[in-house]
């Protein structure tokens, strides 16, 4: 199918939603005209270059080849032509090469990437992260020897985490990172689900790997980070021999095929110390975090795609009456139920790009704005939606593109139809960069304690804000205030529980945590809508709001009781009860 990028929408989001114009003072060079052009321009992009490749990187995917992986047909050509455009240095800053525009306007574009081309997008995507991390924690020597050439995408970044032994638990990681005597490290160790780990669409490949030194500590405070080069680098950046790693092979995965997913093995490999020693988890958060919004709006992305093909087989597929207007034989888009489906996607697709763009213009204030009171705030608002934006707007993704299948009936199910392809990449979304239920958990344990609860308390009374604009409007939005008022005060009074609770019974509150985020999340996507309707109160923005106010909002309070309900119906229950053996 063809993908049409949602410039349009994309363009509404930033300006009426996501609140783009508060960088307007920190990047005057982003002013309307020149978003609109790289929107658009992304947008051709992603459809004429990105989208005709991601049905052969699904059937061919990457191929491991004497130890050399062979990226999927067409992708080596497509990357070096996005690192031509300077894509990759879009929000990077001047001094390194990049263009220093809002990471905002990054995350819209990559949006657009990940809809094309999925499999294609995580390369980029781990690029920019690592990219933030080396900006961040990177000695000067390192920031002038590598970051150039990841910002113009003449390099790629990796991010190595996990080990088979330590999956989500990186304490548990056993990478030994050996002192040379010179200043330098020799890593030993086995790295697995290593995304774009290799490949052959650009000239070298720096690996930022968390390893322990012989004298660590056990734990994370013995954890520190480290970058590895597949290909070592001399002080002027010349390129010299290949360094002592390599692929132990391809991952078989359910989707995201065109994506080389990498076992590492470290050999002996030479590395460098990145920023502090027992320092590496701190600093590779940084990356993760980055990676954690990219990965949300990946979900709003794979929805996107999903919710198009829908969409066009609704128009194109002719099945039984219609509701509406008695004519047979009828478009699937005719039969309300259909309709509705739709209508319902399309609202949790502006719902999910719009948390992820309010977090990533938090995330550009937080660093952007004037005032130091206005950092503070902008931060605080950045590390409470990040887990949502990851977690939520990845169950969107899975559940968009389920539906999408759906819509497709029998046809769906059929792998030539392309349907099946987007429910089998968006289900990695909710896994990787911290599984969801770790993003909720943190969400419980940390988030909502920020600042002694204020992060919590500024957001609901922002949503309060919003919900009393919409009584005061009235009218056709009038029903949508009334469930939006309803979920707020469900949110007010479980994340109250919570608080208690995890002061005082911690396996309560935790028990609760995916329902708690769930609930916030639906009830920051209606905020989402809500804004969008305020500001175009008729036509598709209206019915958005109206069928999702009706849809989810209405859910929330009921929601609730599995935020509340405890954990001594699960205290007992044991493995035998369950039925293992």
């Amino acid at each position: 199918m063809t993908y049409r990028a949602p410039v349009r929408d994309l363009a509404f989001a930033l300006k009426h939603v996501a609140g783009f114009d508060r960088l307007a003072a920190a990047f005057p060079e982003a002013d309307a005209d020149t978003v609109e052009a790289v929107l658009e321009a992304a947008g051709v992009f992603a459809g004429e270059v990105l989208a005709p490749l991601n049905r052969a990187g699904d059937l061919v995917g990457a191929k491991l080849e004497n130890g050399v992986v062979r990226s999927a047909p067409g992708f080596a050509d497509a990357y070096r032509r996005f690192a031509q455009d300077g894509w990759t240095g879009l929000a990077a800053a001047p001094e390194h090469g990049g263009q220093g525009l809002p990471k905002t306007l990054e995350v819209a574009v990559l949006e657009m990437v990940q809809a094309a081309n999925m499999a294609f997008g995580l390369c980029p995507m781990l690029s920019l992260g690592a990219i933030e991390a080396l900006a961040h924690h990177g000695s000067d020597r390192q920031k002038a020897l590598y970051l150039p050439r990841l910002v113009s995408g003449e390099w790629t970044g990796t991010m190595n985490l996990t080990e088979p032994q330590a999956g989500s638990d990186l304490a548990a990681l056993t990478t030994m990172a050996t002192p040379d005597g010179n200043g330098g490290y020799t890593l030993s160790g086995q790295k697995i689900f290593i995304t774009w780990g290799d490949h052959d669409a650009a000239d070298n490949i720096l690996h930022l790997v968390l390893a322990r030194t012989p004298d660590a500590p056990p734990g994370v405070k013995g954890i520190s980070l480290f970058l590895a080069p597949k290909v070592m680098v001399a002080e002027d950046g010349a390129l010299g021999a290949a360094n002592d790693l390599r692929v132990g092979g391809l991952e078989h995965k359910l989707g995201i095929h065109g994506s080389p997913t990498c076992v590492m093995l470290y050999e002996g490999a030479k590395a460098e110390l990145v920023g502090q020693l027992g320092a590496g988890l701190a600093h590779m958060f940084t990356m993760m975090n980055a990676a954690r919004l990219q990965v949300g709006a990946q979900g709003t992305a794979i929805a996107e795609r999903a919710y198009q093909q829908a969409l066009d087989f609704s128009l194109e597929r002719a099945q039984g009456r219609s509701a509406w207007t008695g004519a047979y034989p009828s478009r699937l888009y005719d039969h309300p139920d259909i309709r509705k489906t739709l209508v319902l996607m399309k609202a949790k697709i502006e719902a999910a790009r719009g948390i992820c763009l309010s977090t990533a213009v938090a995330a550009d204030l937080s660093t952007h704005a004037a005032d130091e009171a206005e950092r503070a705030t902008a931060k605080l608002r950045e590390e409470l939606l990040t887990p949502i934006a990851k977690a939520w707007s990845t169950d969107v993704g899975v559940e968009v593109a389920s539906l999408g299948v759906q819509v497709h009936g029998g046809m769906g199910f059929i792998e030539e139809t392309g349907a099946a392809q987007h429910y089998r990449d968006a289900r990695i979304a909710p896994i990787y960069e911290g599984a969801n239920g770790i993003q909720a958990i943190d969400l419980i344990g940390r988030k909502l304690g920020l600042s002694e609860g204020q992060a919590i308390a500024d957001l609901m009374d922002d949503m309060r804000d919003t919900q009393e604009a919409l009584e005061a409007a009235g009218g056709a939005l009038g029903g949508f205030a009334l469930r939006f008022k309803a979920a707020l005060d469900a949110v007010g009074s479980a994340t109250v529980w919570l608080v208690e609770r995890r002061a005082k019974a911690m396996p309560d509150a935790l028990s609760g945590a995916t329902a708690y985020l769930k609930l916030l999340g639906d009830t920051v996507g209606g905020w989402m809508l809500a804004k969008g309707a305020l500001a175009e109160p008729q036509g598709l923005r209206l019915a958005l709001a109206r069928v999702y106010g009706e849809n989810v909002l209405a859910t929330v309070p009921g929601q609730a009781a599995a935020v509340t309900g405890g954990s001594a119906d699960l205290e007992g229950v044991t493995p035998e009860m369950l039925g293992a053996h």
